[in-house]
């Protein structure tokens, strides 16, 4: 009972504050987009910067970290799409943006203020290794997926299609923000030496991310009203909440993976889909009410089903 009113519940009390007082009309949408933007484009991308760049790569880059989770994350993708075709009968484009749904898990805005709240600040490096690839590899395979899929019959190259999807991915402020700290990692370790003043302003921006981000999101929700398609949102919950963080407990086991790698692993497993599947949706056009309503039913569903893998979790 301790892990829900100490680390579950204050995070959804900022994000439940956000929805009502946009519900409520007393923070505007434009406000709500405004606050976003900031956060999604600006602030967020700092924060990845700013743990990229400190981050030590030669120990926390281990396949036993990533591979539970990316693994979990791709058969929840297969199991959504496969759901999605053959169970609902939806069309080859629509089951591309439900499996992503599935894929694409809340890690930065839900994952890291649990995994801290939960383990401490030390216990995130974990979580940063694996956000590092998150967006650059499931944006990739998800463009890609949905590209090959509109294609087919088309007379596109694979290169052609290929490239649409790397510079897509590109032009993403938290990639650029992955791979700036990244590059600013690099350099450090050759010697390069910056001025306290240059990352105190970093970390001055850093601590507005995810409250900012938090807050913004519980806005966003509002706009997404669960409506039909109850049984294809049920299964991306189960797939996202569920299914995934199975899988990667599981496989951290049989791979040995140390306690704080595990919990990384799990816990960001756990979160529910993210804004960016709503997005990913929206870009294309398809099943967008199953991925807004999903995360919006996922993000209140996960409140019990987070307290129930920390509770498993060493």
């Amino acid at each position: 009972m301790n892990a829900l009113f100490d680390i579950i519940l204050p995070v959804f009390l900022i994000l439940g504050f956000g929805y009502f007082v946009t519900w409520r009309g007393w923070f505007s949408e434009s406000a709500v987009d405004g606050l976003m933007n900031f956060a999604q484009n600006f602030a967020v991308p700092a924060l990845l910067f700013a743990s990229m760049s400190r981050l030590d790569l030669g120990t926390q880059f281990r396949a036993s970290l990533l591979l539970p989770f990316y693994s979990g994350a791709l058969a929840s993708y297969l199991l959504g799409w496969a759901g999605a075709r053959f169970l609902f009968k939806r069309p080859p484009e629509d089951c591309v943006a439900i499996g992503f749904v599935c894929l694409f898990s809340n890690t930065l805005l839900l994952g890291v203020p649990i995994t801290e709240r939960a383990y401490g600040p030390d216990a995130l490096d974990g979580n940063w290794v694996i956000i590092a690839l998150h967006s650059p590899f499931f944006y990739t395979f998800g463009i890609t997926a949905m590209e090959f899929t509109r294609a087919r019959g088309s007379n596109l190259s694979i290169g052609r299609i290929a490239l649409r999807a790397l510079t897509g991915v590109l032009r993403t402020p938290l990639v650029i923000g992955v791979l700036s700290g990244l590059a600013m990692n690099l350099l450090l370790r050759a010697g390069l030496s910056l001025p306290n003043g240059f990352w105190a302003a970093v970390d001055m921006i850093t601590r507005a991310a995810l409250p900012a981000a938090l807050f913004g999101l519980g806005g966003v929700l509002v706009r997404y009203r669960p409506e039909g398609d109850m049984a294809t949102i049920l299964m991306c919950c189960i797939c996202s909440l569920l299914i995934h963080p199975a899988i990667a407990l599981g496989l951290a086991t049989v791979f040995g993976l140390d306690i704080a790698g595990i919990r990384s692993s799990v816990v960001t497993a756990a979160m529910a889909p993210g804004v960016n599947a709503y997005l990913f949706a929206n870009i294309y056009g398809r099943a967008k009410r199953v991925a807004a309503s999903s995360v919006l039913v996922g993000t209140a569903f996960s409140i019990v089903t987070i307290w129930f893998w920390l509770a498993v979790l060493p």
